[in-house]
């Protein structure tokens, strides 16, 4: 069983294959998404100059106060929809979407649907 992966090292390759492909600007910032076990984390990054420009995360006072008896889901979608917002506040509009090397399903969707009804076109 030598060549089996583990689900981490299989989404490590995959984050490794997607960011081959997609690069934030300034114009068109990256959304990268993080999912931990309890957790979702959103960043809007320049990768031209390094930079974060906004980001989101379900640990945060704002989303925190509201996930006393809601589920993972629905808390992906709250930290969507923060994350569109706080862009929108900085005058972004169009990003790219960087999933993280996780499929896109379940709390990875939920994040992006909710910041496309947040306003941002991925």
């Amino acid at each position: 069983m030598a060549g089996r992966k583990t689900i981490k090292q299989r989404a490590s390759l995959r984050h490794v294959r997607l960011r081959k492909k997609i690069k934030g600007t300034a114009a068109r910032p990256r959304l990268a998404v993080y999912r931990s076990l309890n957790h979702v984390y959103a960043q809007l990054i320049d990768d031209d100059l390094g930079v974060t420009i906004a980001s989101a995360s379900s640990v945060e006072g704002d989303v925190k106060k509201d996930v006393s008896s809601q589920n993972k889901t629905e808390i992906s979608r709250l930290v969507g929809t923060l994350v569109a917002k706080r862009a929108i506040n900085h005058g972004i509009s169009k990003i790219v979407f960087d999933r993280g090397g996780n499929k896109y399903h379940g709390r990875v969707k939920a994040l992006a649907d909710a910041a496309r009804q947040g306003g941002l076109v991925i």
